[in-house]
């Protein structure tokens, strides 16, 4: 950039001086040109009245009028001529006053000759003969050429003077071109080598790059695959343990629906005795086997039954994470309508109603969409408030890229921001637990949503209700995770 700055003043300084040259060698030419001119009218006006002269002496040996034209026409002509050399040097302090006396003089011999013409017309040729041998029309003749000479000495040493000048200033304009010119041949030189040099640096380092880059996606692909081996694992992990609780699970569930059989004998025996043998029976075994007993059973049966409720989940889970994919053109408006329809009675029930925009079409895996937003849809009639109509609108556009963006929006309960990502995990739930669930359909949503390809995302607030913001590609590009 340096370089490239100093070459730019090198021009730019070299364009300055050219341009002033060109002004001075205008200048000098002006002053030439004026100079010659006014040469020229000076020396003409010295013709003219060499030629009047001639005219007058003429006619005064021959008295032929012939003489009187040439005469004529030189003093009708010398008015013009002195104007012309009024305008050129009237302003010049130095040739101004010889102006002043090339006119007085040329007055004089004007006179002169006018005289002398009359005194010829009349007649009078020995007293015009005695003026001219008189010599004062010549003494004025010389002293006009001299002045008009000194004049055009003036000039010529102007004209010198502003040519020497100009030529000084053309050598010294054309030297400092010639160093300009070379110095920035020079700097190219430097520039060139130093864009090379870094051209070559560039090209070291890409170069590089891509080895790393190789190496990286080489990387990427093996700890991808070994992540995809790893979450196989964990998804066969998790069937083989699901499955492996349930067996005990199902043993405890078994006695528990036995010792609820025996309980409800041993309550026949107590009041059995109580009737044939009031002694034999305390009020706290009574007590125990009628209350405690079927108490504690129910307790068992109710962990059962949620325990059962959470290993189904999980089994659940892992079936659908190994379940392969088919992607297909997806209507989503007839797909998200047929969703709606499908919770129409729930919805009716609190006087519910969907607004469904018009939703851009996808490629993309069927079963997978229609659980994503049937899980959404279900959460919206779950977590309403009780107090006003549920609203649910499903909106979606295309963005840039090869994405689209669906967004599911309620005005229910609301999720407070720190439970935002809270509500995504595992088994966790958010707000009042006034509703039954195990904590899992939000789960199942980000797992498949991230399975698909796409990300999602919440903003809601208590009171406030929520968006859901789920981002897809618009052709099916499925990811192990």
């Amino acid at each position: 950039m340096l370089l490239l700055g100093a070459a730019f003043v090198l021009l730019l300084v070299t364009n300055i001086a050219t341009f002033y040259m060109l002004r001075q060698t205008a200048a000098y030419t002006a002053i030439e040109n004026h100079g010659h001119r006014t040469q020229i009218a000076g020396w003409q006006l010295v013709s003219l009245l060499t030629d009047a002269e001639t005219g007058q002496r003429g006619f005064m040996l021959t008295a032929n009028p012939a003489y009187l034209q040439v005469y004529n026409n030189a003093l009708t002509q010398i008015p013009s001529v002195v104007e012309t050399m009024d305008e050129l040097i009237a302003d010049d302090p130095e040739l101004s006053p010889r102006l002043e006396r090339v006119r007085s003089l040329y007055e004089a011999r004007r006179t002169l000759m006018i005289d002398t013409v009359n005194m010829t017309r009349q007649g009078r040729i020995g007293e015009a003969v005695g003026a001219v041998r008189s010599g004062h029309g010549k003494a004025l003749m010389d002293a006009m050429r001299l002045e008009v000479a000194e004049i055009s000495n003036a000039i010529d040493r102007r004209t010198e003077a502003a040519t020497s000048a100009a030529t000084s200033s053309r050598q010294y304009t054309t030297a400092f071109s010639v160093f300009a010119g070379l110095l920035i041949v020079v700097l190219g030189i430097i520039g060139a080598g130093l864009v090379r040099r870094q051209i070559g640096d560039l090209l070291k380092a890409q170069r590089e790059l891509d080895r790393a880059n190789s190496g990286l996606e080489a990387e990427v692909r093996e700890r991808t695959s070994e992540l995809v081996r790893a979450n196989e694992e964990i998804q066969r992990f998790a069937y083989i343990v699901s499955h492996d609780l349930r067996a005990p699970l199902v043993n405890v569930m078994g006695y528990t629906s036995e010792l609820e059989r025996i309980s409800g004998k041993v309550d026949a025996l107590i009041a059995k005795l109580e009737v044939e043998h009031p002694d034999t029976v305390s009020e706290d075994t009574a007590l125990a086997i009628r209350e405690d007993a079927p108490e504690a059973i129910g307790f068992i049966r109710a962990s059962t039954s949620k325990m059962d409720g959470l290993i189904k989940a999980i089994l659940q889970l892992s079936r659908d994470g190994r379940r392969e994919l088919t992607p297909n053109e997806l209507d989503m408006n007839q797909l998200v309508k047929g969703l709606v329809d499908a919770v129409a009675h729930p919805l009716s029930a609190g006087d519910g109603r969907v607004e469904v925009g018009d939703l851009p079409s996808i490629v993309n895996d069927r079963m997978a969409i229609e659980q994503i937003f049937g899980n959404l849809i279900d959460n919206a009639i779950k977590y309403r408030k009780p107090e006003q109509s549920l609203l649910l609108a499903i909106k979606g556009k295309d963005l840039s890229g090869q994405e689209v963006e669906f967004e599911v929006t309620d005005n229910g309960r609301g999720i407070a921001p720190k439970d935002h990502e809270r509500v995504f995990e595992l088994f966790r739930r958010s707000g009042r637990q006034d509703q039954p669930g195990e904590g899992l359909g939000l789960a199942f949503v980000r797992n498949t949503v991230r399975r698909l390809g796409g990300s999602i995302t919440v903003e809601s607030d208590v009171g406030e209700g929520t968006t859901f913001r789920i981002r897809l590609p618009r052709t099916f590009a499925p990811r192990a995770l």
